[in-house]
């Protein structure tokens, strides 16, 4: 079955939010929706529509001009099993003590690794890319030095990778939230397919904005592999989120926008200990100030 995308671009949050929302109203109604911060550090948005149908051209034409968008680009998908192509690609990929793997490659898993199962069909967030790869790396590294905490937040969950590699390294309580509410049910299907289910708690909602994530804090330790900007803006949060001397692994950030985003959490107490690099991607790893406003010793 022929599949047909259609996007445009427009400046600001909130204004796609919008467009998203009406695009989900068209007669020839798409069956989802997607908007998505551009990362070229000017606050552009992308949203997209995916049709089973050729979308009404005239209908996107319209909703463009309401909300002072470019013309919808439509593009049709070629008939494919995704699902196959998917698992011939995506091989298992090793991060620290941790391999991610599709269930086709189950028997690739060494013995003395553990094991993140997530599904081809769910692609986003399996490892093979380089902020989730150096993530686990720096969970991996934080454990190895004898870092045990007691509640960790795993903020924008995407596949619930993160907080499963949590799960595996510490005996903590455990919280994981996705603005997508499609991502919080992916990643519950990761924890059962993982065996973690009782372990983490997946919510929807916008950073820490959730009574329960809210009342579970402060963390010992927050990992949030999102974008830089929308990074940047949750720093007021994480400092209040993240308890003395607590760590935050934070991801999805380029490697020229790594001094930008360590800026603006020094700016708000915390101290860079650790800088990974995969590829054009940086994951950062950053302690809050110690107890009687000590600074920890960077590493």
């Amino acid at each position: 079955m022929p599949t047909y995308t259609a996007f445009t671009t427009l400046p600001g949050a909130a204004p796609a939010a919008a467009l998203a929302e009406a695009l989900e109203l068209l007669e020839t109604a798409p069956m989802g929706v997607g908007q998505l911060e551009v990362e070229d550090g000017k606050g552009v948005w992308e949203v997209s529509g995916y049709f089973v149908d050729r979308p009404d051209p005239a209908g996107l034409a319209l909703l463009a001009a309401m909300h002072g968008a470019p013309d919808f680009v439509v593009s049709k998908v070629p008939d494919r099993d995704w699902v196959a192509q998917v698992r011939r690609e995506l091989t298992p990929v090793h991060a620290g003590r941790f391999v991610v793997f599709g269930s086709h490659d189950a028997e690739c898993v060494p013995t003395n690794k553990t094991g993140l199962l997530i599904d081809a069909a769910m692609a986003f967030g399996t490892g093979h890319h380089g902020t989730t790869t150096g993530c686990l790396e720096s969970l991996d590294a934080l454990e190895r030095q004898g870092f045990a905490p007691m509640r960790v937040a795993d903020i924008g969950t995407g596949t619930g990778v993160l907080a499963m590699a949590a799960a595996h390294l510490w005996p903590a309580t455990i919280l994981a939230s996705d603005i997508d509410p499609l991502a919080v049910e992916t990643a519950r299907a990761n924890f059962r397919a993982n065996h973690l289910s009782p372990r983490i708690r997946a919510i929807t909602a916008p950073g820490f904005r959730h009574r329960d994530l809210l009342s579970a804090g402060p963390y010992d330790l927050v990992a949030a592999n999102i974008l830089a900007n929308p990074l940047k803006r949750l720093a007021p949060d994480m400092a209040r989120m993240v308890t003395p001397g607590g760590y935050i692994v934070l991801s999805g950030i380029l490697n020229r926008q790594a001094q930008g985003v360590t800026n603006v959490f020094q700016g708000h107490g915390f101290a860079s200990i650790a800088r990974r690099i995969v590829g054009e991607w940086s994951t950062l790893t950053l302690r809050a100030a110690s107890p009687l406003g000590l600074r920890p010793k960077v590493s």
